[in-house]
């Protein structure tokens, strides 16, 4: 196996395009696979030649500064934006759990009102439109809350919630429908260590369970502590592969933009090594 190597020019080969780094050989099923990506936002080229896969039972971490393309890239892998270039392949449904959150933690719903939402075609908070779920919608909003260890706390108003509980109601309600992979875009912001922990906890029990998981965060300390595999992203992809494999500190210098002193560099090494 070879190690990564730092490149900012797409790639040309049509099997990886995008996807610097070393060639790495799995048993596992890729359900959802990203190749060659290019999208532009309002005139601007925001993501380059990018590509990226989720293996069942395997969490796969994007990482790279604000404003590198990585809430795009998961967008684009849904379809949610408008792609130039690139193909996606998925095998089965996607869950998603955005940044930001179409609910108003103030509105009268409960954790499993909030879950409910994921088995209707519509994003805005309507309740009106959960009267009478059948029993097939009832068991699969349990098992969803009982998957993030939620369902003890189905009936509790969500205004009443901690952040950890709120985020993990929505991650509930990407599961409702079972999706064979969750797309999850900064899980970890604004939450405290403990329920930090906690979602890595739940991250590793979805992943064994089968379920393939892309997580953009900026927390480097959660996100190679549980990665199978980790995807340096700027605008193109950096480099992609396990994090032990992501030791040379040019890649991340080129990732994140920083000095070969930056305090990040050392952060990395502890993970890496």
């Amino acid at each position: 196996m070879t190690a990564p190597t730092a490149r900012r020019t797409p790639s040309t080969a049509p099997s990886s395009a995008g996807e610097r780094g070393a060639t790495e050989t799995t048993d596992a099923r890729t359900v959802l696979e990203g190749r060659g990506l290019s999208v532009s936002l309002g005139g601007r080229r925001v993501l380059e030649d990018a590509s990226i896969r989720a293996d069942a039972g395997r969490i796969h971490v994007l990482l790279g500064p604000n404003g590198a393309g990585k809430t795009t890239l998961l967008r684009a892998l849904q379809g949610l934006v408008p792609r130039e270039a690139g193909e996606v392949h998925q095998d089965g449904a996607i869950g998603y759990v955005p940044q930001r959150h179409d609910i108003d933690w103030d509105f009268p719903v409960t954790a499993k009102d909030v879950v409910q939402l994921g088995l209707v075609q519509r994003r805005l908070l309507d309740v009106r439109r959960l009267l009478g779920p059948t029993r097939p919608q009832l068991t699969a909003v349990a098992d969803a809350l009982e998957r993030v260890r939620m369902l003890d706390l189905r009936d509790r108003p969500i205004g009443e919630m901690s952040g950890g509980q709120r985020q993990r109601v929505m991650i509930a309600r990407a599961l409702v429908r079972r999706p064979s992979v969750l797309l999850l875009d900064e899980p970890f912001t604004g939450l405290d260590m403990p329920s930090q922990e906690l979602l890595s906890d739940l991250f590793r029990d979805l992943a064994a369970d089968g379920c393939a998981i892309i997580m953009s965060t900026h927390d480097l300390t959660h996100a190679l502590d549980i990665a199978d595999r980790a995807t340096l992203l700027n605008r193109t992809v950096i480099a992609s592969g396990a994090p032990a494999e992501l030791r040379d500190a040019e890649l991340w210098q080129s990732t994140f933009e920083v000095g070969p002193t930056s305090p990040l560099l050392r952060q990395i090494g502890a993970f890496t090594c």
